[in-house]
Protein backbone atom coordinates (compact mmCIF):
# COMPACT_ATOMS: atom_id res chain seq x y z
CA UNK A 1 0.00 0.00 0.00
CA UNK A 2 1.38 3.50 -1.01
CA UNK A 3 1.76 5.77 2.05
CA UNK A 4 0.51 9.92 2.00
CA UNK A 5 3.33 11.32 4.14
CA UNK A 6 4.76 14.58 4.98
CA UNK A 7 8.37 14.81 6.36
CA UNK A 8 9.58 17.95 8.17
CA UNK A 9 12.92 19.28 7.55
CA UNK A 10 14.02 16.83 10.09
CA UNK A 11 13.28 13.76 8.70
CA UNK A 12 14.09 15.31 4.79
CA UNK A 13 16.28 12.76 4.11
CA UNK A 14 14.38 9.96 5.10
CA UNK A 15 11.62 11.42 2.98
CA UNK A 16 13.79 11.27 -0.65
CA UNK A 17 14.34 7.16 0.67
CA UNK A 18 10.41 7.13 0.87
CA UNK A 19 9.88 8.72 -2.36
CA UNK A 20 12.60 6.23 -3.89
CA UNK A 21 10.59 3.37 -2.42
CA UNK A 22 7.67 4.66 -4.33
CA UNK A 23 5.59 6.07 -1.28
CA UNK A 24 3.76 9.84 -1.91
CA UNK A 25 6.20 12.04 0.62
CA UNK A 26 5.76 15.37 0.15
CA UNK A 27 8.33 18.11 2.17
CA UNK A 28 8.13 21.49 2.28
CA UNK A 29 10.86 23.98 2.17
CA UNK A 30 13.30 24.65 5.40
CA UNK A 31 11.47 26.84 7.83
CA UNK A 32 8.27 26.23 6.92
CA UNK A 33 6.14 26.99 10.17
CA UNK A 34 5.00 23.70 12.59
CA UNK A 35 1.29 25.18 11.80
CA UNK A 36 1.54 25.21 7.99
CA UNK A 37 2.60 21.68 8.21
CA UNK A 38 0.36 19.83 10.34
CA UNK A 39 -2.37 22.28 7.99
CA UNK A 40 -1.06 20.13 5.15
CA UNK A 41 -1.15 16.95 6.63
CA UNK A 42 -4.69 17.60 8.01
CA UNK A 43 -6.30 18.96 4.64
CA UNK A 44 -4.40 16.28 2.48
CA UNK A 45 -4.56 13.65 4.69
CA UNK A 46 -1.06 12.34 5.53
CA UNK A 47 0.69 11.20 8.19
CA UNK A 48 3.49 14.10 9.46
CA UNK A 49 6.41 11.98 10.25
CA UNK A 50 8.79 13.87 12.55
CA UNK A 51 11.61 14.14 15.44
CA UNK A 52 9.87 17.38 16.69
CA UNK A 53 8.15 16.78 20.30
CA UNK A 54 6.37 19.85 19.59
CA UNK A 55 4.31 18.16 17.02
CA UNK A 56 2.46 16.14 19.33
CA UNK A 57 1.41 19.39 21.24
CA UNK A 58 -1.21 20.27 17.80
CA UNK A 59 -4.84 19.03 18.20
CA UNK A 60 -5.11 15.91 16.29
CA UNK A 61 -1.47 14.76 16.68
CA UNK A 62 -2.01 11.70 18.16
CA UNK A 63 -4.09 10.54 14.20
CA UNK A 64 -1.84 12.85 12.29
CA UNK A 65 1.91 12.40 14.25
CA UNK A 66 4.07 10.11 13.71
CA UNK A 67 6.92 11.02 16.40
CA UNK A 68 10.25 9.42 15.53
CA UNK A 69 12.86 8.83 18.20
CA UNK A 70 15.68 7.24 16.61
CA UNK A 71 18.29 9.82 15.31
CA UNK A 72 20.21 8.06 12.54
CA UNK A 73 18.77 7.06 8.92
CA UNK A 74 18.86 3.42 9.34
CA UNK A 75 17.54 3.66 12.99
CA UNK A 76 14.40 6.20 11.58
CA UNK A 77 13.41 4.18 8.78
CA UNK A 78 13.22 0.87 11.02
CA UNK A 79 11.14 2.44 13.26
CA UNK A 80 9.22 4.16 10.77
CA UNK A 81 8.96 0.27 9.62
CA UNK A 82 7.39 -0.96 12.64
CA UNK A 83 5.24 2.11 13.17
CA UNK A 84 3.33 1.62 9.45
CA UNK A 85 4.25 -2.05 8.20
CA UNK A 86 6.03 0.46 5.69
CA UNK A 87 6.69 -1.63 2.37
CA UNK A 88 10.46 -0.76 0.97
CA UNK A 89 10.31 -2.02 -2.36
CA UNK A 90 6.22 -0.80 -3.01
CA UNK A 91 7.44 1.02 -6.26
CA UNK A 92 11.20 1.78 -6.60
CA UNK A 93 12.19 4.89 -8.52
CA UNK A 94 8.35 5.51 -9.65
CA UNK A 95 8.33 9.36 -8.63
CA UNK A 96 10.04 12.15 -8.87
CA UNK A 97 12.97 12.90 -6.19
CA UNK A 98 12.55 16.53 -6.59
CA UNK A 99 8.70 17.04 -6.65
CA UNK A 100 7.15 13.78 -5.47
CA UNK A 101 5.06 13.20 -8.72
CA UNK A 102 4.63 10.04 -10.81
CA UNK A 103 7.27 9.56 -13.34
CA UNK A 104 6.03 8.31 -17.34
CA UNK A 105 8.48 6.24 -18.78
CA UNK A 106 9.77 6.88 -22.26
CA UNK A 107 12.52 6.13 -25.12
CA UNK A 108 15.90 6.94 -23.63
CA UNK A 109 17.04 7.38 -27.17
CA UNK A 110 14.92 10.36 -27.22
CA UNK A 111 17.09 12.27 -24.39
CA UNK A 112 19.92 13.32 -25.64
CA UNK A 113 21.10 14.98 -22.14
CA UNK A 114 21.43 11.45 -21.17
CA UNK A 115 25.07 10.05 -20.84
CA UNK A 116 26.20 8.21 -24.40
CA UNK A 117 27.44 4.86 -21.89
CA UNK A 118 23.87 5.27 -20.03
CA UNK A 119 21.99 5.15 -23.39
CA UNK A 120 23.67 1.73 -24.70
CA UNK A 121 22.46 -0.21 -21.19
CA UNK A 122 18.99 1.34 -21.03
CA UNK A 123 16.33 1.15 -23.00
CA UNK A 124 14.17 3.40 -20.83
CA UNK A 125 14.07 6.35 -18.98
CA UNK A 126 11.73 8.40 -16.72
CA UNK A 127 10.96 11.90 -16.81
CA UNK A 128 8.63 13.57 -14.51
CA UNK A 129 6.41 15.45 -16.08
CA UNK A 130 5.96 18.53 -14.04
CA UNK A 131 9.52 19.90 -13.30
CA UNK A 132 11.33 18.02 -16.44
CA UNK A 133 13.95 16.12 -14.33
CA UNK A 134 14.77 12.60 -15.83
CA UNK A 135 15.83 9.93 -14.73
CA UNK A 136 17.51 6.53 -15.70
CA UNK A 137 18.89 3.18 -14.12
CA UNK A 138 22.83 3.67 -13.56
CA UNK A 139 24.82 2.25 -10.26
CA UNK A 140 23.36 4.72 -8.40
CA UNK A 141 19.80 2.74 -8.58
CA UNK A 142 21.29 -0.46 -7.87
CA UNK A 143 23.24 0.87 -4.71
CA UNK A 144 19.93 2.61 -3.58
CA UNK A 145 17.93 -0.84 -4.75
CA UNK A 146 20.44 -2.67 -2.59
CA UNK A 147 19.27 -0.22 0.79
CA UNK A 148 15.79 0.04 0.31
CA UNK A 149 16.18 -4.23 0.37
CA UNK A 150 18.07 -4.23 3.19
CA UNK A 151 15.71 -2.06 5.13
CA UNK A 152 12.82 -4.34 3.83
CA UNK A 153 14.67 -7.40 5.02
CA UNK A 154 15.13 -5.72 8.33
CA UNK A 155 11.69 -4.76 8.91
CA UNK A 156 10.10 -7.83 7.75
CA UNK A 157 12.74 -9.97 10.29
CA UNK A 158 11.33 -7.25 12.99
CA UNK A 159 8.00 -8.00 12.65
CA UNK A 160 8.22 -12.09 13.16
Amino acid sequence: MMLRLLADEMLMRLGRWLRAAGHDVAMLPTGTPDARLVSLARAEQRKLITRDRKMLEYRDADTLVIFLQANELNACALELSRRLALDWLYAPFSRCMLCNRPLIAGDVRDLAHIPEESRRFNETAWRCEDCNKVYWHGSHVERMRRQLEVWEELSLHDSK
